[in-house]
């Protein structure tokens, strides 16, 4: 049997092409000026990541899964990454602004402080891990979602 290429609506079609203008139209716009530069960041930022960031992260969900226990690991453990990943994210991106490394040019730049970001931060972080958990109190700890059972098929 063979496979049936289908391509979509022309609305979809339409929207990919707009996409793929945008990034070609970006890129052209991107290596315009220091393109070692940027290479060498996205590059770094890659290497970064799989050799530095992935296995810190990989082994602060191994330890959190050991102390909450084999009962509570499978239904607690998405209360405790899903805001642990959003303010780690937050703070990946938001990094030089919340360790206050940007002071002066961030200053010159806007007129204003960056000396609220941490704070914001910690209150952004405790407010996730505080609603995951007021979650995990309303769904209880122990149940489960209901799933239909169906009767095994009889052959």
């Amino acid at each position: 049997m063979r496979g049936r290429l289908t391509l979509g609506s022309p609305f979809q079609l339409l929207l990919l092409a707009c996409s793929f203008a945008f990034a070609g139209y970006a890129g052209v716009r991107l290596f315009d000026g220091d393109w070692r530069g940027i290479v060498l960041w996205i590059v770094g930022a890659a290497l970064l990541h799989d050799l530095v960031l992935l296995p810190l992260y990989a082994a602060a969900d191994r330890a959190v899964l050991s102390g909450l226990g084999a009962a509570g690991r499978r239904a607690w453990a998405p209360y405790v990454r899903v805001p642990a990943v959003l303010s780690g994210l937050l703070l990946l991106v938001w990094c030089p602004l919340i360790l206050n490394l940007v002071d002066t040019r961030y200053r010159a730049a806007t007129g204003m402080s960056a000396d609220v970001y941490l704070g914001r931060w910690l209150l952004i972080t405790a407010v996730l891990f505080g609603g995951s958990a007021l979650l995990l109190v309303l769904r209880g700890p122990g149940v489960r979602r209901a799933t239909k059972r169906r009767p095994p098929a009889v052959h």
